[in-house]
């Protein structure tokens, strides 16, 4: 099987490193461009919608969410490093073509969604800070494409230095802006304790943990730990596995400072002012101002949306190569396939904003997150299956009780997911003109996605227990 992104696999070389720091700087890296996903607009839109309406109260559900993604990133870097295969190759390797060829168009679907997402709040930027129209902010976000092909042909390292700085914008203008605000410290350690206000908070807080773990990234990050060179002995792959982890835990923690603030900031400004209902991005931008009593404050979260948004695009569409390379096998030039993600991204966007105007893009905002919900499953389970394999793994895989709590995490974000699937389908049932239609296209297809799920999780256990069966009691 061909290597996972070719071009730059093993290209940094972390042999021969004198001290500690100078090995963890050159294990650095690939963690960052996975933390983007974690503070990409669809995040923004779910943890202000929990601010202003909640206050400081869903903290805690930020806090838990991290904890989650950092488990289960660590174990895609963990299968990457041990076994040389991305997440999709890993699933090829292992299931049916045909299960494959489904898995391949689901998370083909997740990464338009993410990519949907990003352009929006790209768009949402350009037009916050330079008035631009939303459609014209859309079109220009063809022209990352050419900025990620330009990057990756400078090497995995040039790439990772542009992501770490956009990710430092959005660090540094967060920082400004919890000075602004000035949030009650009191009530913002208050909100780290678990507590569920309403009904209401539930459904906010299924968002913010739908929107926080990216299915692509589980994807993403399992390869880009490749592009590091190091000794394959038991003793180097440990050290490697050690390194990443500590890369993940650095970047996954700024990430939460990033979504903390954002919520943080709207429980300081829009909760404390009784502005319960803000939930729309350019909502936020416009009463920053007059409430915080500065022209920097709109200036910066326009700015940091800007870096979200382009830094999230340039690791989504790599995602994008990685799952038609690993699952089909199938190797286009990067170029094109870049320009096929984007236009799959940009195309509804462009047809929806033309036809119901500028003021939809918060409920495409909400849809996308709600398929990368749908899709979640089925990246984590098999990820699990893979990392808990003692053959695949090589001695490397993880130990029983982290395999419990795997399964506990699993199982919490593929109910919350499948909650917030069922009441959006319930929703569209309640509202729609004629519900026949999404009875016989929409309910059989979930229904149809739940089976698969099912499937996926429970194929590799019956493998097992029929290997583990004695040859004289087979029948």
């Amino acid at each position: 099987m061909a290597k996972s992104l070719e071009e730059v696999n093993q290209s940094v070389v972390t042999q021969g490193k004198k001290s500690v720091y100078r090995k963890i700087i050159a294990f650095f890296g690939p963690a960052y461009l996975i933390s983007v996903g974690y503070m990409d607009p669809g995040n923004w839109a779910t943890d202000i919608a929990g601010g202003s309406q909640f206050g400081y109260a869903l903290l805690w559900v930020l806090l838990m969410s991290n904890i989650m993604a950092l488990l289960l990133q660590s174990f895609s870097a963990r299968l990457g490093i041990v076994t040389q295969r991305d997440l999709a190759q890993a699933s090829r390797e292992t299931y049916s073509k045909y299960v494959n060829y489904i898995l391949y168009f689901l998370a083909e679907i997740a990464i338009a969604a993410c990519d949907l997402a990003e352009v929006i709040g790209m768009a949402i930027g350009l037009n916050l800070l330079f008035g631009l129209p939303l459609l014209e902010g859309v079109l220009i976000t063809v022209l990352d494409t050419f900025l990620l092909l330009f990057l990756i042909n400078k090497g995995i390292r040039k790439m990772e230095a542009f992501i770490i700085t956009l990710v430092l914008i959005i660090g540094i203008s967060f920082i400004f802006e919890m000075i602004f605000a000035q949030p009650e410290i009191g009530s913002v350690v208050k909100g780290l304790i678990p507590s569920m206000p309403s009904e209401g908070a539930l459904y906010i807080a299924i968002g913010i943990i739908g929107a926080t773990v990216m299915p692509h990234n589980l994807y993403l990050h399992s390869s880009l730990v490749q592009t590091r060179k190091f000794d394959r002995s038991p003793e180097g792959i440990k050290q490697a596995i050690k390194y990443n982890f500590i890369d993940s835990t650095i970047a996954l923690n700024l990430a939460f400072f990033v979504n903390a603030a954002i919520l943080i900031l709207a429980a300081a400004t829009f909760y404390k002012n009784g502005l319960f209902e803000v939930a729309e991005i350019q909502d936020a931008h416009q009463f920053l101002e007059p409430l915080l009593g500065t022209q920097w404050a709109p200036i910066l979260f326009a700015v940091a949306l800007i870096a979200a948004g382009q830094s999230s695009t340039v690791t989504g569409t790599l995602a994008g190569q990685i799952i038609m390379e690993g699952y089909l096998n199938l190797r286009i030039q990067p170029w094109v396939r870049r320009i096929i993600t984007r236009l799959i991204a940009i195309v509804p966007v462009v047809i929806v904003i033309s036809v119901f105007g500028e003021g939809v893009t918060g409920k495409l905002l909400i849809l996308s997150q709600v398929i990368l919900s749908l899709q979640l499953g089925f990246a984590i389970i098999p990820l699990i299956h893979f990392v808990s394999d003692k053959s695949k793994m090589k001695g490397f895989h993880i130990s029983r009780l982290t395999q419990i709590a795997a399964w506990i995490i699993a199982t919490i974000i593929v109910s919350l997911n499948a909650k917030l699937v069922f009441d959006e389908i319930k929703g569209w049932l309640e509202t729609s003109d004629n519900p026949m239609v999404l009875w016989l296209t929409v309910v059989p297809l979930a229904l149809g996605f739940l089976i698969l799920l099912l499937y996926i999780v429970f194929k590799p256990f019956v493998a097992k227990s029929k290997i583990s069966i004695p040859k004289s009691f087979s029948p």
